[in-house]
């Protein structure tokens, strides 16, 4: 797990085909993935887990999108 917040933890966001189909809105894996959490709890696996320490959210949520900094809603 990612222990520091130096490097990202990529294969959970980018590589693994059931939290990527998932957050892309693919029923199949929706359903691999709901049984996934069930089984490993709110965090999923290992690679789910260490992407919820970095990035704050679950495997099954898709990464919040950030606001640029000169935005007209940031002021």
């Amino acid at each position: 797990m990612a222990e520091d917040k130096g490097n990202p933890p990529v294969f959970c966001e980018k590589y693994c085909i059931i939290c990527k189909g998932a957050r892309e809105g693919n029923a199949i894996c929706k359903s691999i993935q709901n049984i996934e959490l069930k089984i490993f709890g709110k965090n999923g696996c290992i690679w789910g887990a260490a992407r919820t320490k970095y990035y704050g959210v679950t495997p099954d949520q898709k990464l919040p999108k950030k606001l640029p900094k000169n935005s007209k809603m940031n002021k």
